[in-house]
């Protein structure tokens, strides 16, 4: 049933036009559809119009709950004013992600009594949404974010101390949250967690002293983090926390664990073993980088029947370059860059079984980084002064560069010279890696691939430090805080992975895409409506393939003066 306009020219050449209720009907006989009136309302320019706008409202008091408009309409050519438009795309996204996940009822389930009544849940989402759109301290995501950028009205009311509370709710909890999240992630997604990939980050703070004293928070002792340590960012003056991050193949985070700034990579392995023991993982297989060996970590990765895959670093062991690399055999290729072959050293107990990996292409390119430097070198020692002393300034430069040093040796007279020795050395290295592994039941291929996996969470830690989650700079200052922040980044890095393998594109694109879906806040006849945008195609596109529905068209109606705050 439909208003039906129809139009007749008259003789002096004008058109009147009519207006007629009317339905579809199909003609029993010719079986095509065809307009029966129902009833006539006369000409346009006679009709009340009123009466019909009387008429719409009364359909749209019946049907208002099936009906997705406001119940009241502009008339023509009303002024609609608008007050201000906010991204909601991704907001929505990430909430229907974040229940799907169960985090939200972990979360909430962790409440005790006394605290049913503090917005945990609420707080804790409102700042993980906030790492994955707009990365803000917590204060400016209170006096900023919440307020004026983005359409979140249930977290209006929420305090700065409601936003710190909850972080002191998620650290002590953190435990138990990791692994309730983790398990429901797993069966939700059913992820392999058949390999558990392990690596440490440092994150430096701009402050100048160290910490000195613990913490003693609810029983529990937490050591000063913020200590000086061989940074991965080339910031060894400044106190940093060493981040522990476990991933599975998939690139869910298993847990995160922060050590203080002074903790070497090899000295953390027992700890994540301790904590993942109860986890019931199955035949989970560890796998680390060169930073992660040691004859103690293989020790106690091997207890209770544990498997593991280390790389080995190829230019510190002995047995490793002298026996492993010399040994002859050919390389089967078992992917389109990845040659492999197997390398068992020693017998019994003693044994100890690796699997060297070359990569073409990274071979390729670094014989190419390397004909670069060398080009370098080569012009800049013909730049020194054959007459100079021989500890010139430049050429105690040269020789203490990590970019240029390996290369150098001492010719005729003492000058400096290339190292034809080191060179080869070099060649005999590229796109090689070696690595050890207990578990004969892997192949070598097996072992190869898995391990090749490992720059996912490279991929992740980037993710989290610069181009994505901004884990720093960290504004907090006491352990169980910094803690709870980096937790929190975990949290926005697990949303964040889901709804890249969902979707198969980046978290930089799908945000992109959703933020131009946006909740607008307008006035009209006396009432202020606010209404999300149509989804563009392309965003349209990504909630199906997350398999989440488009926002509700009008999400809010209120008959409040214009000059009334947003609630």
């Amino acid at each position: 049933m439909y208003l039906r306009v129809t139009r007749r020219r008259n003789q002096d050449g004008s058109v009147a036009e009519y207006y007629q209720l009317a339905e579809t009907r199909r003609d029993p006989t010719s079986r095509q559809p065809t307009a029966h009136i129902i009833h006539n309302f006369g000409r346009a320019d006679a009709t009340r119009r009123d009466a019909l706008l009387h008429l719409a409202r009364s359909i749209i008091r019946v049907c208002q709950n099936g009906l997705d408009v406001p119940a009241a309409l502009a008339a023509p050519g009303e002024t609609i004013e608008l007050e201000w438009a906010r991204p909601l795309g991704t907001v929505h996204v990430v909430r229907a992600l974040w229940e799907e996940l169960g985090i939200g009822d972990v979360l909430r389930s962790h409440q005790r009594a006394r605290d049913r009544h503090a917005p945990h849940e609420l707080a804790l989402f409102s700042m993980v949404a906030n790492r994955l759109v707009e990365p803000l301290s917590k204060l400016a995501c209170h006096e900023h974010w919440l307020p004026t950028r983005v359409h979140l009205p249930e977290a209006a009311d929420v305090s700065l101390d409601q936003l710190y509370g909850a972080l002191d709710f998620l650290e002590t909890h953190s435990a138990e949250i990791e692994r309730e999240v983790f398990f429901r992630t797993a069966d939700l997604f059913r992820a392999d967690v058949d390999l558990i990939f392990w690596d440490t980050t440092s994150v430096y703070f701009e402050v100048d002293d160290e910490d000195e004293d613990a913490q003693t928070r609810r029983g529990r002792t937490l050591p000063p983090l913020r200590k000086r340590g061989h940074s991965k960012d080339r910031r060894d003056g400044d106190p940093q926390i060493v981040v522990g991050l476990a991933l599975t193949r998939e690139g869910l985070p298993v847990r995160t664990w922060v050590f203080p700034g002074n903790t070497v990579d090899v000295t953390t392995v027992a700890r994540v073993k301790d904590d993942l023991r109860g986890w019931k993982l199955g035949r989970a297989i560890f796998v680390g980088d060169a930073g992660m060996d040691s004859e103690a970590n293989r020790k106690a990765l091997s207890k209770g029947l544990g498997h593991y895959i280390l790389a080995m670093p190829v230019g510190k062991l002995k047995e490793v370059q002298e026996d492993v690399l010399a040994r002859p055999g050919r390389f089967r290729k078992v992917a389109e860059t990845l040659e492999v072959k197997e390398v068992v050293i020693g017998e019994g107990e003693r044994r100890r079984r690796y699997i060297v990996c070359r990569n073409q292409d990274e071979a390729a390119r670094q014989h190419h980084h390397r004909d670069e430097i060398l080009a370098t070198l080569k012009a800049e020692l013909g730049r020194l002064d054959p007459e100079a002393p021989e500890h010139s300034k430049r050429a105690c430069e040269l020789v203490a560069s990590a970019r240029y040093g390996r290369y150098l040796t001492r010719g005729p007279g003492g000058r400096l010279a290339l190292d034809p020795e080191a060179i080869r050395a070099a060649e005999r290295l590229d796109g090689k890696y070696v690595l050890l592994t207990n578990d004969d039941t892997l192949t070598p291929e097996d072992v190869g691939r898995g391990y090749k996996s490992m720059m996912i969470i490279e991929a992740c830690f980037r993710r989290m430090k610069t181009t994505g989650l901004r884990i720093r700079p960290v504004y907090h200052w006491t352990p169980h805080r910094i803690v709870s922040h980096v937790k929190l980044c975990a949290l926005a890095l697990l949303v964040e992975r889901v709804a890249e393998i969902r979707a198969a594109d980046t978290w930089r694109n799908l945000r992109l895409a959703l933020d131009e879906i946006k909740a607008v806040r307008y006035h009209v006849q006396g009432t202020t409506i606010v209404q999300s945008t149509r989804p563009a195609p392309q965003a349209a596109a990504i909630l199906k393939k997350l398999g989440i529905s488009p926002p509700s068209r009008i999400l809010a109606v209120d008959k409040a003066p214009l000059d009334t705050p947003t609630p």
